[in-house]
């Protein structure tokens, strides 16, 4: 990982390195993991192209055209190194509607002005707002087409052809099952059967045999046996290349082409999008934590897909997006660089030339034989599960349903309106009861107080009793403006008539009552923000002279803290320290961050009791093992961490400002050597970082560090990483692939915090996250 250097300035001094020779020009080298994992995605890859486009319906060889354009285009421009991309089984349905209406030609032409539209989005940089559709959407989506699918691709799974929509696909079933082919029904189950056994293989021979792709043994198992067997089943016919079609200019209604191209660019767009996160998810489990491959620029992403898609239709291939299956492959086979979805896009050019004899035995059944089960296993489980969880399994099923009877567009349409519907039921459905206990009036609200709920709320308020004694209990974790007026006011008229009011929580805690004076006695620092650094409800002192804090009032500050603690914030708090209590702290991080007494690392964490294990020191530093000189503190924190309490991550969190990084470029060789001094010899590795050449620099979210201080701050951070790697225990789970690296520079002023990932970038954590150029390394380990 490399950072930053300073923005350069005419009038700041710099030492001059010695004058060397200068660098030999960088040859393009491929890594033998890309070269791997390319192989092992091209043997994917070939078969499946060449079942979705039996499937759509098109020429046998725009599956073809699309893997290799997917893998050279979008490999090369796209923003997700690691992500292979081609023709989609999630495309195959709405490919199959619009060769279908239109005709072959124009649904190339279709899917270049798809192409130009996601070229357009990208330039708009609204890539990362695809991310907000929910989830239950696409998945429904998602297994809505394979479904569909799987209906088509039955029909010549028995030897026959697929009818024009699902559920004519239903009802021709019966008489379809009275009239199977049975050389086509043996291909295909054999086909199947393969597929769903050779991930199961036992052994230690099972375990060699099964990195071999399970679909290229299916197909290559039933063209032998179709082969020698001298079955009579249809094959696959690549004409020659010379007669391949290209695109045409569009021909047919403006409306219906318009929503051709939505639908491409709808499905292209979330899938690929979607896939690239899910790639990042992958390479950061890697036991390396991903070290060396950037996380993907989904902008840059969405314009390599536009460009892919315009090149294919282009050249007569299928629509293209990131596809899942080859993108795991990819990952799961050390894929290091865009080299493998590269190369992996060459090898498709050169079978599609040299092997079309041998592609030509291959029989149609166990092409749509192996379809058919990836469209099944779009149907996921672990989707289904997800969704019942989180209680949207009504927006699946209205989305699922709506793909198979209606069409993907009106589909997903329907999915968004029920999820809607849904958050405006949840935000709306408050309950509102009361009960007379103990001679009180008890108001229980259950739910989210927002203005949908403001009539009920009054009108229970207004039917009780002038002068009694209120109970409010608010079981809910929002409540609007509107609300709150509504309570606060009707608060003040009971008060005004003699009654009393109280509010608590759903424990039965109690909370500040919302009337005007409480409202204005917390404008400032309220029970559920207590940190600020000013005093809340004080009024200041007019008197300068007294101005002055001495130890008495400094011990009343503090003691007037911990009172505002016990009454406003403990009572939040208590039930979960309790728990802690009992069971024992098992925080999930080790944050090691500076003294400095701006950073709160609760807040720019949002963490909460148990979470982090805390180390704080001067300067965030890690002192190597065995250069402690006497002080263990940090070496032992980190091996009772990483140990003891088994945490799953360390992070190192510096800062802007840093008083420590000032003292190290401030140091001079004839300083005492104080406590301080001593203690910061332990940075000095930090600035022989910041002044090789060894180190690249990189900018951090567009621009350059302030001064050499913020710059020693950010590769402080850096060098601290290399030491923690240096002990033992650290480096023995870090082998593992149990303990991850973290570092973070908390900017003070901005209130910006940014991440530090394992490559030449640093990331703002609200940035879209694109990769970083390196710049030419620092010359001045010191400014004046």
């Amino acid at each position: 990982m490399t950072l930053i250097t300073p923005a350069r300035t005419t009038n700041r001094p710099r030492v001059q390195r010695p004058h060397s020779p200068p660098e030999p020009p960088r040859r393009f080298r491929i890594a033998g993991a890309d070269l791997s994992a390319s192989v092992a995605v091209f043997l994917i890859a070939l078969p499946l192209s060449l079942g979705i486009a039996l499937a759509t319906g098109a020429p046998l060889q725009a599956g073809l055209v699309a893997a290799a354009v997917g893998g050279l285009v979008a490999g090369r421009f796209g923003g997700s190194p690691l992500q292979v991309s081609g023709p989609a089984a999630g495309l195959t349905v709405v490919t199959a509607e619009l060769i279908q209406l239109y005709g072959w030609r124009t649904t190339c032409a279709i899917t270049v002005l798809a192409g130009l539209v996601q070229l357009g989005l990208s330039a708009l940089r609204v890539a990362r707002s695809a991310l907000a559709v929910s989830p239950a959407i696409v998945h429904g989506m998602l297994a809505g087409i394979g479904v569909t699918i799987a209906l088509a691709q039955l029909h010549i799974v028995l030897g026959s052809t697929p009818q024009s929509s699902a559920v004519d696909n239903v009802l021709g079933l019966p008489a379809q099952l009275a009239h199977i082919h049975p050389a086509a029904l043996g291909i295909s189950a054999l086909t199947v059967a393969v597929l769903l056994c050779w991930p199961r293989l036992p052994g230690r021979a099972g375990q060699l045999v099964r990195k071999v792709p399970a679909a290229l043994v299916a197909v290559i198992g039933a063209t032998a046996v179709a082969t020698f067997a001298g079955l009579a089943v249809p094959r696959v016919d690549l004409p020659s290349w010379s007669s391949h079609a290209l695109p045409g200019l569009p021909e047919g209604p403006v409306l219906g082409i318009a929503a051709g191209v939505l639908t491409i660019t709808l499905v292209t767009s979330v899938q690929s999008l979607l896939s690239a996160v899910a790639v990042d998810k992958l390479v950061a489990a890697r036991p390396d934590g991903g070290r060396g491959v950037p996380r993907s620029a989904l902008d840059r992403e969405l314009a390599g897909q536009g460009a892919a898609n315009v090149v294919s239709g282009a050249l007569g291939g299928l629509p293209v997006a990131g596809v899942a299956v080859r993108s795991v492959a990819n990952v799961s086979a050390g894929a290091m660089s865009r080299a493998s979805t590269m190369l992996h896009g060459l090898w498709i050019v050169l079978a599609a030339l040299l092997l079309v004899p041998v592609l030509d035995l291959i029989p149609l059944p166990a092409l749509a034989a192996l379809v058919m089960v990836v469209g099944i296993q779009m149907v996921s489980i672990t989707h289904i599960r997800t969704v019942t969880r989180h209680r949207e399994v009504v927006v699946y099923a209205v989305t699922l349903t709506g793909v198979v009877f209606i069409g993907i567009l009106e589909g997903v349409a329907l999915g968004i309106g029920v999820a809607i519907a849904v958050a405006l039921q949840r935000l709306a459905r408050t309950r509102i009861t009361r009960e007379e206990r103990d001679g009180r009036q008890l108001l229980h609200v259950r739910g989210q107080l927002t203005f949908l709920a403001v009539p009920r709320l009054s009108r229970a308020l207004h039917q009780l009793p002038h002068g009694s004694d209120v109970v409010v209990e608010l079981d809910g974790s929002f409540m609007d403006h509107a609300a709150y007026e509504t309570l606060s006011d009707w608060t003040a008229g009971h008060l005004a008539h003699g009654g009393t009011v109280e509010t608590t929580g759903p424990s039965g805690t109690r909370i500040a009552e919302p009337t005007p004076s409480a409202a204005a006695a917390h404008t400032c620092c309220r029970p559920w923000t207590p940190w600020h650094n000013h005093q809340c409800g004080e009024q200041p002192d007019e008197r300068p002279d007294e101005a002055v804090e001495t130890p008495r009032t400094t011990g009343l500050k503090l003691a007037s803290g911990i009172g505002k603690f016990q009454r406003n914030t403990a009572p939040l708090v208590r039930d979960e320290l309790a728990r802690l209590a009992r069971e024992g702290q098992t925080p999930s991080q080790l944050f090691l961050t500076c003294a400095d007494s701006r950073l709160v690392t609760s807040m720019i964490t949002s963490s909460g009791p148990g979470d982090l294990f805390t180390v704080r020191n001067v300067g965030n530093l890690v002192p190597l093992p065995g250069e402690e000189s006497g002080d263990d503190s940090v070496a032992a924190a980190i091996e009772y961490a990483v140990e003891v309490l088994r945490v799953e991550s360390i992070t190192v969190c510096g800062h802007s400002g840093c008083g420590a990084m000032q003292a190290l470029l401030n140091a001079g060789p004839d300083d005492p050597p104080t406590p301080l001094r001593r203690w910061l010899r332990h940075g000095r590795p930090s600035l022989e970082r910041m002044a090789s050449r060894r180190h690249a620099w990189a900018r951090i979210s567009g621009r350059l560090p302030a001064d050499a201080v913020e710059q020693l701050c950010l590769t402080n951070v850096v060098q601290q990483l290399e030491h923690l790697r240096a002990y033992e225990p650290v480096a023995r789970r870090l082998a593992e692939g149990t303990l991850s690296l973290h570092g973070v520079y908390f900017h003070v002023g901005e209130a910006q915090a940014y991440l530090l990932s394992g490559t030449d970038e640093v990331h703002s954590y609200d940035d879209v996250f694109t990769q970083v150029m390196p710049t030419e390394p620092l010359e001045a380990a010191r400014a004046s």
